[in-house]
């Protein structure tokens, strides 16, 4: 199988962390502080209303590798990230991914993609930072992607445009 990704190659998303998907997906993940339900709360807080929980950004993040599923199977060894800055809400945001290291390894019959990423402001703030590796293989004989079939769930979504 020929490399699935070369050094240097970015991966990049548009997204808008409103007040609804924040409130949505922290919801759907559990996440009751109210840091990321009440408005009057955060803004108890020093903030300027309600901020997205870690989680959120994190998937985000993650699912914007899915790239790699159109053309591949692809499997996530491991990620880690770091909070830089609260993200508010009405923000947007460009989440992004460079390719820093490619590498078939024979003992998992496929390539290592090393990337780093970050989510980022118009003006070049950063919000979270992240490292991750994915595992690339050929796609087996008849192997869709039966997750492209379904539609993005909004809170998923994160309000993105």
């Amino acid at each position: 199988m020929q490399a699935p990704a070369a050094v240097g190659e970015r991966l990049e998303r548009r997204v808008v962390f409103d007040a609804a998907s924040i409130r949505a997906f922290a919801t759907m993940s559990g996440d009751h502080n109210p840091i990321h339900h009440d408005e009057a709360h955060a803004r108890r807080l020093a903030y300027a209303g309600l901020i997205a929980c870690g989680p959120h950004v994190t998937s985000l993040l993650m699912g914007l590798l899915s790239k790699f599923t159109q053309r591949h199977d692809a499997l996530g060894l491991g990620f880690e990230f770091r909070f830089v800055k609260a993200i508010p809400e009405g923000i947007a945001l460009t989440l992004e991914w460079t390719v820093a290291a490619c590498r078939y390894k024979p003992s998992l019959a496929g390539h290592v993609v090393e990337v780093e990423g970050r989510a980022r402001d118009d003006a070049g703030a950063v919000y979270t930072t992240g490292r991750g590796a994915v595992l690339v293989r050929a796609r087996s004989a008849g192997g869709g992607d039966p997750a492209r079939s379904s539609p993005e769930p909004a809170a998923a979504a994160g309000g993105h445009g």
